[in-house]
C-alpha cells in the first residue's frame, strides 16, 4: 500500500493527492487484462506467419511498460504543459500522417502505417486523435472567452484538414471518432440549434456518401444488414466463440477461435476473452471502460475552466468511443470496423497514443486543476 503524507509538497506528493486514483486503478486493471489476453491470443497469430510463438507478446510487453511510464509522466504536467505537448504531438503526427501517402505501408488497401526498422510500424492517426482534442478544446475555449477570437474557424479548419487526410487513406472509422469527439466538444461549448442541425445533416450525408464512394464501406454495411450478401467469416466466428465460452469460458488456453481468426490478437481480442474466460470477464472489462469514461466525464463537468472541461470531455469520449466501437463490432452490433481495444489489443502505436490520451486526461482532471492553469 502506497503511503504518501497529505502534507507532502513534492511533485509526486501533490500528484498523488490530486490525481483521480479510481480512474488510475481502472486503467491499471485494463492493462492487466491486456497482458492476460495478449498471452492468450497472440501465439497462434505468430505461428501463422512462421515467427517465434511469443514474438507479439514480447513486443507488447515492451510497449505496455513504456505506455504506463509515459501516461504517469504526462499526468504530472500542468494544463499549460498539456497544451504545449498537444501542439508538438499534433504537428509531428500530422506530418507523419501526410507522409503515409509517400512512404506508407499498404495493408488491406489502406495506407495508414509507416514502417519502422526493428519496431514493425506506427500508425500516425492514433497520435492525431488525443492531440487534436486538446487543441480544439483550447481554440473553442478561447473563442468563447474572447468573442473576437477566431477559435471556431480555426478548430473547424484543423478538424476538416485531419478528416480529409484520414478519408484519403482511407480510414473511415478513425474519421468517425475524430468527428464525434469534435461534435461533443461543440455541444458542450454551446452552439445554436440551427448550426447543430446543419452539422447532423452534414454528418449523415457524409456517411451516405462514403457508402457510395468506398467499396469496402458499402461491402461492410451490406454484410451487416444482409449477412448472406458476402463473407462474414470473422464476425460469425467471433459470435460462435462467445457462445462456446458461455458464462465462465472454456478456460485459459482452451479456446480455438484464436487459431481461426487472423485478427484475434487485435480487432477481435474480445472474442478470445469470451471463449476462454466467459461472459463474466467480458462484462468486467466492459464495466472498467465504462467506469473510467463516465467518472472522467463527471470530473470534467465539475471544472471551472472551460478549456479543461472541453479537453477532458473530448479525451474521455475518445477513450470510451474507441472501446465501444471495438466491442460492438465484435458482436455485430455495428458494421465490422478494424479498431483496437485500448491497452488490450496488440499494437504499439495504439498503446503509446492511448497512454498520451489517458495521461492528459488524468492531468486535466486532477483536483483543483483549474488553479494550476496559466492562461
Amino acid at each position: 500500500m502506497i503511503q504518501v503524507p497529505r502534507d507532502d509538497r513534492s511533485v509526486i506528493g501533490q500528484w498523488w493527492w490530486t490525481v483521480d486514483r479510481w480512474s488510475l486503478g481502472g486503467i491499471l486493471a485494463i492493462m492487466a487484462f491486456g497482458v492476460l489476453l495478449t498471452l492468450a491470443a497472440s501465439p497462434p497469430a505468430a505461428e501463422r506467419i512462421g515467427a517465434d510463438t511469443f514474438v507479439f507478446a514480447r513486443r507488447q510487453f515492451l510497449f505496455l511498460p513504456l505506455a504506463l511510464l509515459l501516461m504517469l509522466a504526462i499526468s504530472l504536467a500542468s494544463p499549460r504543459h498539456i497544451r504545449r505537448l498537444s501542439l508538438m504531438v499534433f504537428c509531428g503526427s500530422v506530418l507523419l500522417l501526410a507522409a503515409t501517402f509517400v512512404v506508407g505501408v499498404e495493408i488491406k488497401g489502406a495506407r495508414r502505417w509507416i514502417a519502422v526498422p526493428g519496431l514493425s510500424s506506427i500508425q500516425p492517426s492514433e497520435f492525431v486523435k488525443p492531440s487534436l482534442a486538446v487543441i480544439s478544446a483550447w481554440l473553442l475555449a478561447q473563442s468563447r472567452a474572447e468573442r473576437r477570437a477566431p477559435g471556431y474557424i480555426l478548430s473547424t479548419l484543423l478538424v476538416g484538414g485531419v478528416l480529409a487526410l484520414l478519408v484519403m487513406q482511407p480510414d473511415l472509422g478513425m474519421s468517425v471518432v475524430v468527428a464525434a469527439v469534435w461534435a461533443i466538444q461543440l455541444f458542450v461549448v454551446g452552439l445554436p440549434v440551427w448550426i447543430a442541425a446543419i452539422g447532423a445533416i452534414a454528418g449523415a450525408a457524409s456517411l451516405v456518401g462514403a457508402y457510395f464512394v468506398f467499396h469496402h464501406v458499402r461491402s461492410r454495411f451490406d454484410r451487416f444488414f444482409d449477412p448472406t450478401s458476402g463473407d462474414n467469416y470473422q464476425v460469425n466466428t467471433s459470435l460462435e466463440a462467445f457462445m462456446n465460452g458461455s458464462l465462465f469460458g472454456r478456460g485459459p488456453g482452451e479456446g480455438t477461435v484464436k487459431a481461426q481468426l487472423p485478427d484475434a490478437h487485435t480487432d477481435f481480442i474480445m472474442a478470445v476473452a469470451g471463449e476462454e474466460f466467459g461472459l463474466i470477464v467480458c462484462l468486467m472489462i466492459l464495466v472498467l471502460f465504462a467506469f473510467v469514461t463516465l467518472r472522467s466525464l463527471s470530473r470534467a463537468s465539475k471544472e471551472t475552466s472551460l478549456f479543461i472541461t472541453l479537453a477532458a470531455t473530448g479525451l474521455a469520449v475518445q477513450f470510451g468511443l474507441q472501446a465501444a466501437i471495438n466491442m460492438a463490432s465484435t458482436i455485430q452490433l455495428i458494421p465490422a470496423k478494424g479498431m483496437t481495444l485500448p491497452f488490450i489489443s496488440y499494437g504499439g502505436s495504439s498503446a503509446l497514443a492511448m497512454a498520451i490520451c489517458i495521461g492528459m486526461l488524468l492531468s486535466l482532471t486532477r483536483e483543483h486543476a483549474g488553479l494550476r492553469e496559466a492562461v
